[in-house]
């Protein structure tokens, strides 16, 4: 997202300064590309947050099948109907959804066991969830546009999926250097 609005506003800038006919350099426009980025990366969220409170959040709950779909704020829950609403992986479930703005989906088919789907905003996210979710990197699988393993949080194991992930680990070394990636692993 950010690589796609840095491009987007450097072509906006190239086309303003001809049009203006503003003596500057490839490297200025570059430069003012990547400074000015997080900044209207930051008005564009602004503007969504400000109409996503004018607008009514749509939400439902159906039960179909034995399990109990929850749709909030596009983020899908899905829960065994058998299951205490207290048991540990709804409870980590329900947490994750209500502080994390990255979960996409959650499914609890038992009392121990929680499907989690992110999309982390940045490297630093992901490392967060490696992290919070005690994911081994060696162990991570990467498929198409998606980063796959499986963790635990106290007795709950975690089976996670990080939409765009490989994305924001374009920067191999980056990565590594926060131990996203293991250091025998080859460019894949």
């Amino acid at each position: 997202m950010s690589r796609d609005l840095q491009h987007s506003l450097h072509s906006r800038l190239e086309l303003a300064a001809q049009m203006l006919d503003l003596p500057l350099t490839a490297k200025h426009l570059e430069r003012l590309a990547v400074e000015l980025t997080p900044a209207v990366k930051a008005l564009l969220a602004e503007q969504a947050d400000a109409q996503a409170a004018a607008v009514p959040v749509d939400y439902s709950v159906v039960e179909e099948g034995g399990v109990r779909t929850t749709t909030y704020a596009q983020c899908t829950s899905r829960v065994d109907a058998t299951l205490d609403p207290d048991c540990p992986a709804a409870r980590l479930a329900r947490e994750f959804r209500s502080r994390q703005p990255d979960v996409l989906a959650t499914d609890v088919p038992s009392a121990t066991y929680l499907g989690l789907t992110v999309r982390p905003q940045s490297l630093h996210a992901w490392t967060w969830w490696v992290h919070r979710l005690a994911l081994d990197p060696a162990a991570l699988t990467r498929q198409d546009d998606k980063v796959y393993g499986v963790g635990s949080v106290g007795q709950v194991i975690v089976h996670v999926c990080g939409d765009g992930v490989p994305e924001l680990m374009a920067d191999e070394a980056a990565a590594r250097l926060m131990g996203l990636l293991a250091e025998a692993e080859s460019s894949s």
